[in-house]
């Protein structure tokens, strides 16, 4: 994309004093229409109170972490970043493409066209402030996206992006509407991302793109895939005049229709992580055992004693409920 427009920061004259000099003129042409002192005077004095409320049109209001983007005719003139109280040319117009544009997110919620309806002087504020762009740090919430994994596996994902404007005049002219930009940017950046990663660590897969097999995994690594999201973001939004601060994972889930069949394939590995913890250490106890007897010559039993105990011990130690004991009250042999 060709960089058209580079932003350029206006300096506008005090409002507050232009607005004085305006009010001073009119009460100046009101007392010569009344006093009537010259011909000339008074003609001037007509044409001010007519066309006098022209000037106090280019009177603009900023407040702190504002802009406003002006053009004059259809040209780009600059932007007013500073708060604080200017007068520019009257005939300037305000442009904001993203006006109207409600996001899920932080700071740019609809509020709904009813109570503007309500109080036409709320519509008429809303309608003004609607022109100005924001340069707070605003947090995107897109809707959840159901993506396949590298293996196929539909999963449900969601993501939070923070970002700010930073160039008011590419935000405005180089794309349409850059909200709207940067929503479409967020879901494709999240699909390119996911489906390089497993949801869960699987052999024999490169997420870096090493050509060696990694471990990395949406569950495992959500701060790396979110750095990968971030900065696929940031190269798809610079050319907007955006900048992203950070992005999170705020969901990560299976989709609904396998949900349930990797919960018991979870459960299962689960399972045989844990059968095979305690037989590792039933084994080394039995072993322990073994030794223990031989050491203090306690008893001395042979191979197929040592099997008979082995067995039970493991049927003890590997059991998942409590062993029943037998007393006998006869010889072992």
């Amino acid at each position: 994309m060709e960089n058209n427009y580079t932003e350029r920061e206006l300096h506008a004259p005090n409002g507050m004093l232009a607005l004085i000099v305006c009010v001073a003129l009119y009460v100046l042409a009101i007392l010569i229409t009344i006093t009537f002192p010259h011909i000339l005077l008074f003609i001037l004095a007509i044409l001010w109170l007519c066309v006098g409320w022209i000037p106090l049109l280019g009177l603009k209001v900023l407040k702190p972490q504002e802009a406003l983007v002006l053009t004059l005719f259809g040209k780009y003139i600059g932007t007013l970043k500073k708060a604080g109280f200017y007068m520019v040319n009257p005939f300037c117009s305000a442009v904001n493409p993203a006006a109207k544009t409600k996001l899920n997110q932080s700071g740019d919620v609809d509020t709904g066209a009813k109570s503007l309806l309500v109080n036409p002087q709320a519509a008429q504020a809303e309608a003004m402030a609607s022109k100005k762009i924001s340069l707070k740090i605003m947090t995107l919430n897109n809707s959840r996206q159901k993506i396949n994994d590298c293996l196929g596996n539909p999963i449900e994902i969601g993501i939070a992006v923070m970002w700010k404007v930073v160039d008011t005049a590419k935000a405005v002219f180089n794309v349409d509407n850059y909200k709207e930009y940067l929503s479409l940017q967020c879901d494709a950046a999240l699909r390119n991302i996911v489906r390089i990663y497993p949801y869960d660590v699987a052999p024999g897969v490169d997420t870096t793109g090493d050509g060696v097999a990694d471990e990395g995994s949406l569950r495992g690594s959500s701060e790396v895939v979110a750095e990968r999201i971030k900065e696929e973001i940031q190269s798809k939004v610079a050319d907007a005049g955006l900048e992203i601060l950070e992005a999170r994972i705020t969901y990560l889930a299976y989709a609904p229709e396998i949900a349930a069949v990797m919960l018991q394939r979870q459960q299962a590995s689960a399972i045989i992580d844990a059968r095979k913890m305690i037989v590792d250490g039933a084994v080394g106890m039995v072993e322990m055992a073994l030794d223990r007897l031989n050491e203090n010559n306690v008893v001395v039993l042979d191979d197929e004693r040592k099997a008979a105990m082995v067995s039970n011990l493991l049927v003890v130690l590997c059991g998942n409920k409590d062993a029943q004991p037998v007393v006998n009250s006869g010889t072992i042999y």
